[in-house]
Order: structure tokens, then sequence, then C-alpha cells
């Protein structure tokens, strides 16, 4: 082989030319794939149980950031970049929707929209009221799991109406007789929306206004759209053993409501 990279008949050296094309491959695939995650899917899984029973510990879904246009917060490490959104699209009433925490920004939060601006929400005895009207909720059969211990749990679940005919399933673990089943009257701001979680008795919100409160639109990263993978959290990551019975196959790839 010369110094040139080419054998001493002249033709290139395979195994340089080899590498090099590997090379320029997966640089071409990790930018394709920044690309799709900054403006079209990113990958988000749920840490908690707040979303109960739409989501699940465990769940892996893609968010759509081609729903609500683009802020600072679409981009990787959120650069200042510019303020507001651009593409802007207002939220519809019932969707599921990840945004950063606005009382620290550092932290994705997933909750389902019930207020737009201008709207004023309010829980009496455990019924949602937009605008003063109540929102429609059809008791259906429980919800059952299993605690730490194996016990069988039985949790009241509704079907829940938005005015825009939405309908979600929500849980009301103690009843209509939780911390945040009777609220003050909030006013939706001009620019922020309401966010609450299904399993309404053990969710930080939008009812929260220390903890959480209004949601900036410009904090909306996007909607959830699709789940593509779910795992029971009793089988860690590397316990490949257990994964036949922890993995969740009915929710592989499940569109989310």
């Amino acid at each position: 082989m010369n110094d040139n990279g080419t054998d001493h008949d002249g033709t290139p050296d395979k195994e340089s030319g080899g590498w090099g094309e590997t090379l320029r491959t997966v640089l071409y695939a990790l930018a394709i794939a920044l690309v799709i995650r900054t403006f079209a899917y990113e990958p988000f899984s749920i840490p908690s149980g707040s979303m109960v029973p739409t989501l699940l510990v465990g769940d892996h879904l893609f968010v759509s950031k081609l729903s609500y246009g683009y802020s600072r917060y679409s981009f990787p490490f959120s650069p200042p970049l510019f303020g507001g959104r651009i593409l802007s699209t207002l939220p519809e009433r019932g969707d599921v929707a990840v945004f950063r925490k606005p009382t620290d920004p550092s932290q994705d939060y997933i909750k389902r929209i019930v207020g737009l601006p201008g709207d004023t929400i309010q829980v009496v005895k455990g019924v949602l009221h937009i605008d003063g009207r109540p929102v429609v909720r059809t008791r259906v059969e429980d919800y059952v799991e299993r605690d730490a211990h194996g016990n069988v749990l039985r949790i009241p679940q509704y079907d829940e109406t938005l005015p825009n005919g939405v309908t979600h399933r929500i849980l009301e673990t103690n009843g209509d007789f939780g911390p945040f089943d009777d609220t003050p009257v909030y006013t939706v701001p001009d620019g922020h929306v309401f966010g609450m979680g299904d399993n309404r008795d053990n969710s930080s919100d939008s009812r929260v206004l220390r903890e959480v409160g209004y949601i900036p639109l410009e904090n909306l990263i996007g909607r959830a759209e699709v789940m593509f993978f779910s795992k029971s959290p009793e089988a860690a990551w590397w316990e490949l053993w257990k994964w036949p019975w922890a993995l969740r196959y009915d929710r592989f790839f499940q569109g989310i409501h």
C-alpha cells in the first residue's frame, strides 16, 4: 500500500475506505435521529402513576413535537434562541401533553389538558367544572391493581367526558373526599393552559399553584401520541430473564387518548 491510501496497483485501500464509510453512516444516522427528535417525535418514559389508568409506570411513548409548534424547550438543552413559540397551535381540550414544569423547567411533566386560556376551572366534590358547568362523569367498573404486598386493590373509576366530546378514564382513589376534590376557582391566564392527572387523588398538577400551577404555552413540548413499549417496574432493565413476564405486550403500539 502507498502512503496515499492505495494499494500498489492503484486501487483504494478497502480497509480504510470501509472504516470511513461506516463512520459516515453513523454520523448520518445520528444527524437524522437528532432532526427527528428535535422537530418531529421524541421518546419519553413514564416514571410515576399520576396518569393511571391512561399511562402506567414503565410505559414508553412518542411525543409529537409537530402538534403545538416549537419553543426553546423543543431543542436539546433548551437554548434561549427565542421566546414564545413559532408555528404555534393551541392544544385541544383532552390532549395528553408533555411540558416543562413551570416551577422547575429542568423537569418534564405529563398531564391531560382540561383548561384553555380564559377558562375557569374548579373541582367540586370530585367533579370537574369548566366555566361553571359540571363535566359529565359516569361510574364504570373498578380499576384493579395489586400493592407491593400482592394485595388486590379496587379503585373507583369513571369515564369523564369533556365539553368537546373527548372521553377518558379517571381514578378517584379516595372517593370524592381527597384533598384535591374541592378546590377554589382557577381562571386560566392568557397564554397558559391547565393540566390535571387522570389519577386525580395522586397527581401534583395545575391545581397546586405553588408546585405546578398554570402551564405557559412556551413550556409545552408536544402531545403524547403512541406507546411503543411497556414494561412493569418489577423487572429491572438488566433482569432480562424476567422480561417475558414483565413486558405488557397488549400496550405495545397503542394510541394515547
